[in-house]
């Protein structure tokens, strides 16, 4: 058989396509710059290929090194699977678990959350991080997360898939909007007055999905970088939004006096669900975290 490629020349080929730095790249992986060079320059060798164009200023990877990368980070994650899987079948529910959560999920959920992990899994140290949809979703195939937390429709690319909730968006708005708070449907709002987040965020799709082709293409709209924002800007008649259930009974609309929200019609909606690798070893943590999620998502929408 011929000589493979090592996962360590393979993880230090990864780290320099996140830095295109040598230096930077070497001290991400605690290595000195000439091993990681030795490794990168053995991996060529073994491959019969260039991977990485290196000159004074710039260094880049050549199309056979993005092929190799990509189907690196497979292979990494698929090898960290495995390790998690001897662990799992020697000290179950145990260990580390990485989880992401969309900032439009995530301060709805958390307190409850930690809460139950902490009195269901005891022996599992939970970590969170919250990130907008692709980077969370990048990181879980790279098997920098174990599973993540976020809003349907979105490309799951293969990935396993269960949806926790589905939930309608409400229609949120200034009381003293006349044309807004006297809206049955959607096709009674002045759509330009659509107060979004910023782009990247799944909710800011969502509620564009349920406008016509034109408002989409022509978006020119004051646009928030958090819910919180979001719901200020509402606060200050600039506009109105369209919020998901699980957001509707927080403390950011409960002790607003400015604000009205209501139902209406053709309102667009969200499915939430619970994502991991399909290798994943984690099938246990994976479904308690499931039913943790069901239940709080269902005593939120009580």
């Amino acid at each position: 058989m011929a000589a493979l490629p090592s996962l360590r020349q393979l993880s230090y080929l990864v780290t320099l396509s996140e830095t295109l730095h040598f230096t930077e790249a070497a001290r991400r992986s605690f290595v000195t710059q000439s091993t990681l060079s030795g490794g990168i320059m053995e991996l060529e060798r073994l491959l019969g290929g260039v991977l990485v164009e290196r000159d004074r200023q710039n260094v880049r990877l050549t199309p056979l090194g993005e092929q190799v990368v990509a189907r690196a980070r497979v292979l990494l994650a698929d090898a960290q699977d495995l390790m998690r899987l001897s662990r799992e079948m020697s000290e179950p529910l145990t260990g580390d678990l990485h989880l992401g959560i969309i900032p439009t999920i995530a301060p709805f959920i958390l307190t409850q959350l930690l809460e139950e992990v902490h009195k269901q899994l005891p022996k599992i140290q939970l970590h969170l991080h919250e990130a907008q949809s692709e980077k969370i979703v990048e990181r879980l195939e790279h098997g920098n997360l174990d599973m993540v937390v976020l809003a349907l429709p979105f490309d799951t690319r293969g990935l396993k898939v269960v949806d926790i909730a589905k939930e309608n968006l409400f229609l949120v708005c200034n009381k003293h909007d006349k044309h807004a708070s006297s809206a049955q449907s959607l096709d009674d709002l002045d759509l330009s007055r659509l107060m979004l987040l910023e782009e990247g965020h799944c909710l800011r799709d969502h509620a564009l999905s349920a406008c016509p082709v034109g408002e989409r293409k022509n978006d020119n709209r004051l646009k928030a970088s958090s819910l919180p924002t979001l719901v200020e800007m509402v606060s200050s008649n600039l506009g109105f939004t369209l919020l998901p259930e699980i957001a509707i009974n927080t403390h950011m609309l409960k002790f607003n006096d400015d604000l009205m929200v209501k139902e209406i019609e053709n309102a667009p909606s969200r499915v939430l669900a619970l994502i991991t690798r399909k290798s994943t070893p984690l099938q246990s943590e994976f479904d308690v975290i499931l039913d943790i999620l069901k239940r709080i998502t269902s005593s939120l929408s009580d």
